[in-house]
């Protein structure tokens, strides 16, 4: 691999790093914030519907890169959403639960307008060492960040006895180091690929690729989301205390960074055939949730981890393989809105079931995860 392109790889993972630090550091406290504002529980849901935007954002972010012939607007787009994470240190100065909610809207539609391209720009310089491993190894590094971030304000807000607006401002040093990062990539990778082929250039998405984008959305549907569902369950039923629902969680963020290179590394050895690793994994979360049983609430965080391991590697890696240059934006975005929205639907209709059939969750998963693997099965044949 050119020494060039492996700095800008590790300035690119160094980004989101730095970048996760923020986001994750202000989102793990944003609801309690919240109700120190004096918010209403209605109010504070109002903080998942900058979610369903983001997805929109990465659709949009997608498009308009796809339609550009132009590496300015590409690199733009990332700075643009990178910058949006300012809204992270700026809570500090919210003193009023709308404002709160204004500032998650704006990180999370920066969040959804560099997805998409920065996943392109991240495509063309792992292609020397395999787009698996070099996925698996941004991975790493974005779930480095998103377990220190938390733990720094978790100890913030413990030396400063639960000051917020000081917790919040020291976000404002891993976004500065975040954009330092950015720009040393943007500087050495000014030309992206994929902008090459203009605006005129055909964006066809062949049926290979729609087959994947649809399996992969099946899969997201009949995903148990943690925070919305499995969290909730677990504190309505009160067979563990608060403090292990933080502690699984750490958990399946930990197993995401371990599993995350391996899988990589298996993609690029065995292709598509390792993605079959997430479905298995997804159908079997929900019994696990249900059991009332501690072990197999450990057993669901192993399992809950391996599954986002996969999805934020090897299934992004398997976009770029899939279809041509010039159409990646566009394809990196349909393929971040369906699945975002997928997810988002099939979290309501768990969060409904769970209120009034809780079995039906473990079909709902069974039935979703098992079309998915039909049509990973039908995607490796087409593939063949």
């Amino acid at each position: 691999m050119e020494k060039r392109l492996l700095i800008v790889f590790l300035m690119l993972g160094m980004v989101s790093l730095f970048a996760d630090m923020a986001y994750e550091g202000g989102g793990s406290v944003t609801g309690s914030y919240m109700e120190l504002l004096g918010a209403s529980a209605l109010l504070t849901g109002l903080l998942s519907v900058p979610d369903f935007l983001s997805y929109f954002s990465r659709l949009v972010g997608g498009w308009v890169a796809s339609k550009s012939a132009s590496s300015f607007v590409y690199w733009g787009l990332v700075f643009i959403g990178y910058i949006a994470n300012f809204s992270m240190p700026l809570l500090a100065l919210a003193g009023r639960p709308e404002l709160v909610i204004l500032l998650v809207f704006v990180e999370r539609i920066g969040k959804g307008l560099r997805g998409p391209v920065r996943d392109v720009i991240l495509s063309e310089v792992t292609r020397g060492m395999g787009r698996g491993k070099g996925f698996g190894l941004h991975e790493v590094m974005d779930q480095t960040g998103a377990i220190i971030g938390p733990l720094c304000v978790g100890y913030a807000l413990y030396v400063s006895n639960n000051n917020y607006s000081y917790a919040f401002s020291l976000l404002t040093i891993p976004v500065i180091i975040s954009l330092l990062c950015l720009s040393i990539a943007a500087v050495l990778y000014p030309k992206v690929e994929a902008a090459g082929g203009g605006s005129s250039g055909k964006r066809v998405l062949s049926r290979v690729f729609w087959v994947y984008a649809i399996s992969s959305s099946l899969m997201m549907f009949g995903f148990m989301q943690w925070r919305s569902i499995i969290s909730y369950y677990f504190r309505d039923v009160g067979i563990i205390p608060d403090y292990y629902i933080a502690l699984l969680y750490t958990l399946a963020m930990g197993v995401d960074a371990i599993v995350a290179l391996p899988m990589g590394l298996a993609y690029d050895r065995y292709g598509l055939k390792v993605i079959s690793v997430a479905p298995v994994a997804a159908l079997l979360i929900p019994a696990m949730i249900l059991s009332n049983n501690i072990f197999t609430y450990f057993l669901a965080a192993v399992f809950w981890g391996v599954f986002m391991g996969a999805y934020e590697t090897i299934m992004r890696a398997a976009v770029a393989d899939l279809v041509s240059a010039e159409s990646r934006a566009y394809a990196y975005g349909i393929y971040s809105f369906l699945s975002g929205v997928s997810w988002m639907i099939g979290t309501m209709f768990m969060a409904y079931l769970l209120e009034t059939f809780s079995f039906g969750i473990i079909v709902l998963s069974l039935a979703s995860e098992g079309l998915a693997l039909i049509l990973l099965v039908t995607l490796l044949g087409l593939k063949e």
